[in-house]
């Protein structure tokens, strides 16, 4: 199939952000959304965007309107994917709203239409299944903001066709992305696998071992080589989306996550993180502010808790044969902006010494810790 003709339903940010790599990567896109207002706040934006890039001259204004001109904002559904060969869905992340979008969208859409869903957790295989196309139905996993993230996740069902994957790998390379596959529906996917868990761990860590938010924090950042500090990365990420996935992938799968109470509370609380000005922490205004962190922090936390956690969550992946190692590796590279590889520092805190540390956790707080297979037989 030759693609040209793309539709992406919900203008939000993600939506429009998709709209906009895929206008800019030269594909005629039709953005559609339920309500004129919507549409029309998105295509503001994507103005704004595309207009920023040229006044830094990453672009020219003609260039730039050109890509602009190649999306068009549209409200009926059925008018929306009247030419698509391929639909984005990028509605929020609601299991029945997903459903009953697919429902109306399978009755319109002509039968060769690929969908993709822009799911971070939800398991493709049971969206794809209310459909008369499971074949043709893949898990398309964009990251926030998609004009500035390299990573996208492919997903496919239990019944996508290998065509389909392949023409999925074949477009997000076309939009200037670097995919990895989950090759297993596997709750949370690789990304959301490995950092979800990672901040309920966070907060039971600061509970059992009396280290502060910030110290934690300093050791995540210069230890082990993430951008910013786990609750600063939490904060970033909104409460709402790391709650709403929480629920998800704790309902798919009881070993994937262990739920600590904080996280719904601070959601109960309206306390979403940078969006709402206070998370984990507190801030002042609409400009991102980074949080006090150092090296001097860092010495006074061991994070090897969190390093196994993270770490038995990679294995898993690995033991299901969902991915494996180097792809888990550019995945977290390129979606969590780690500086440095995962099992790289789990050699150099020693997979002897992780194993212990979840052999000790699972003694004294239960199954969830015990070791993954692949971790015992790498030590």
């Amino acid at each position: 199939m030759n693609l040209k003709n793309i539709t992406v339903l919900g203008s939000g940010i993600m939506g429009h952000g998709i709209a906009q790599v895929s206008a800019t990567a030269g594909y005629n896109v039709v953005l559609r959304d339920i309500e004129q207002g919507f549409l029309d706040k998105a295509m503001e934006k994507i103005k704004w965007s595309l207009d920023k890039l040229a006044t830094k001259g990453k672009i020219t204004q003609q260039e730039a309107d050109a890509i602009y001109s190649r999306i068009t904002p549209v409200v009926n559904l059925a008018d929306a994917v009247k030419n698509a060969q391929l639909v984005i869905e990028v509605v929020p992340e609601i299991m029945d709203l997903k459903k009953k979008v697919y429902a109306e969208l399978d009755s319109v859409a002509d039968k060769d239409v690929i969908f993709a869903s822009n799911t971070s957790t939800l398991p493709i295989t049971e969206i794809a299944n209310t459909t008369s196309r499971p074949d043709k139905f893949i898990g398309i996993h964009f990251f926030n903001p998609p004009q500035l993230m390299k990573l996208v996740e492919v997903i496919p069902g239990e019944k996508t066709s290998h065509d389909i994957v392949d023409l999925t790998l074949e477009y997000v390379k076309s939009v200037k992305k670097e995919s990895v596959i989950c090759r297993r529906d596997v709750p949370g996917f690789i990304i959301n696998r490995l950092f979800i868990p990672m901040v309920h761990e966070a907060c039971y860590m600061m509970d059992r071992t009396g280290a502060t938010m910030t110290e934690i924090d300093s050791a995540v950042k210069f230890k082990l080589g993430f951008p910013m500090g786990i609750f600063e990365l939490a904060d970033f990420t909104g409460m709402d989306v790391i709650h709403k996935a929480t629920t998800e992938m704790y309902l798919r799968d009881k070993k994937v996550i262990l739920p600590h109470p904080t996280i719904e509370k601070m959601f109960d609380a309206k306390k979403l993180g940078q969006k709402s000005g206070e998370g984990f922490y507190k801030y002042s205004d609409d400009k991102y502010e980074r949080v006090a962190l150092s090296e001097e922090m860092a010495q006074k936390c061991n994070p090897i808790q969190l390093v196994a956690n993270i770490l038995n969550n990679a294995a898993w992946l690995v033991s299901n044969k969902a991915s494996d190692i180097e792809e888990i590796e550019k995945a977290a590279f390129l979606g969590l902006g780690l500086k440095k590889p995962l099992f790289e520092t789990a050699k150099e805190i020693g997979i002897k010494n992780i194993v212990n540390e979840l052999k000790q956790l699972a003694t004294k707080h239960g199954k969830f810790y015990e070791p993954d297979p692949l971790l015992i037989a790498m030590q």
